[in-house]
């Protein structure tokens, strides 16, 4: 067929067709623009904030002497139950005396001894002496009587220092409570051969006051050491104990010592913190976890910490610009406070931001506010 024998009535309606086509997409266009997607928002505020530092401890005492054996010999006795409570001076263990005993005695008549033969010498100088006045004896003889006293007297000084040796021996094959605190499991039997200096017979330590060690990085330091010098901090339980079944211990403890140095190979220094144990709860040896409050000197920008989002290792949050566009930026994060996280970087007081709904949102996103002062609850940011 020919297009010029189309009819021009046949076309009129074809075009009709076609423009009644092009005026009905124009309003299926327009319907489909995306609706503001309904989230929480949050004001961006600064706020003074106090802090958790988690620190690992381990429970020491403050005061723990081994108990070894100072003079050689068989123990012939244990007077004291293993883990039992003991007082200073309270007779622990007793090592075969028999030749202690025999030496002790012997030293002593060796002094007497002695002190016989110096009185001896003393009263043959004086009578020498008188004589001499008298030129009754040689002045030779005078000097000999003089010499003997002073080898006398030596004689008398040794004999007192061999009695001294052998009276601490004696004392020593007597082991006592050099505290009051509590006894370990006993490292020997009765029978067995204990070594002068080497052979470890026990363990007593005082148990309260006890402490706990904790490792600081070294920029912390400072910090420490005015919480050292604060009176206040036991006041204020700055410092309290997590144990391993996750209870807390009640009581408040103290700094006591801070180390000379910081190990060079970890960058840390050992801070000793000090707690009443009247319970008896601590013993020595114990990991737990000190938690220690950290208050900041300035205001800190925190926001609540259901808002973070986590993408790749990086934290962002959903930021509501004027033209209620949410843009997404990165920050960085601080210390848990509560139900809210401290912001070191990227958010500025009296910005706003998603608080609730962000899983919905996109960037560029057209965001309605449903409330400017959400429940803050405490949950995990939300990897994407």
């Amino acid at each position: 067929m020919k297009l010029n024998s189309i009819k021009p009535g046949i076309l009129i309606l074809g075009a009709a067709i076609l423009a009644s086509c092009g005026s009905s997409e124009k309003p299926a266009q327009m319907a489909a623009a995306p609706a503001a997607i309904p989230v929480s928002v949050y004001t961006v505020a600064e706020e003074d904030v106090t802090t958790v530092d988690t620190y690992p401890g381990v429970v020491v005492a403050l005061n723990e002497v081994e108990l070894r054996a100072e003079v050689g010999g068989y123990i012939t006795g244990i007077f004291v139950k293993d883990g039992q409570k003991v007082t200073k001076g309270q007779k622990l263990y007793e090592i075969d005396r028999t030749n202690y005993l025999a030496a002790y005695n012997s030293a002593k008549a060796n002094v007497q001894v002695a002190k016989a033969n110096h009185d001896k010498s003393k009263k043959d100088a004086e009578r020498y002496t008188n004589l001499a006045k008298q030129e009754a004896v040689a002045k030779q003889r005078v000097d000999y009587a003089l010499t003997d006293l002073a080898n006398a007297a030596s004689q008398v000084a040794v004999a007192e220092a061999a009695l001294a040796t052998a009276k601490a021996n004696l004392n020593r094959s007597v082991i006592v409570s050099p505290l009051t605190g509590t006894i370990g499991i006993s490292q020997v039997k009765v029978g067995a051969l204990a070594s002068q200096g080497t052979t470890l017979l026990n363990t007593v330590s005082a148990n309260d006051p006890i402490a706990v060690d904790i490792a600081v990085n070294q920029k912390d330091i400072p910090r420490f050491l005015k919480l050292q010098q604060n009176a206040s901090t036991v006041k204020d339980s700055v410092f309290s104990i997590e144990l391993q079944d996750k209870s807390v211990y009640k009581m408040a403890g103290k700094i006591v010592a801070v180390d000379r140095s910081v190990d060079p190979g970890t960058g840390t220094i050992k801070v000793r913190i000090s707690y009443p144990n009247t319970s008896g709860m601590l013993l020595s040896g114990m990991t737990c976890n000190v938690k220690v409050l950290n208050k900041a000197e300035s205001k800190q920008v925190t926001i609540p910490y259901k808002s973070v989002s986590e993408q790749l290792g990086e934290y962002m949050v959903y930021v509501v610009g004027d033209s209620s566009k949410a843009q997404q930026r990165i920050i960085k994060l601080g210390s848990e406070t509560g139900e809210k996280i401290v912001v070191l970087n990227g958010l500025q007081a009296g910005e706003v931001i998603v608080s609730e709904g962000a899983q919905n949102v996109r960037p560029g996103s057209i965001v309605q506010a449903a409330t400017k002062s959400p429940e803050v609850a405490a949950t995990q940011p939300v990897k994407k």
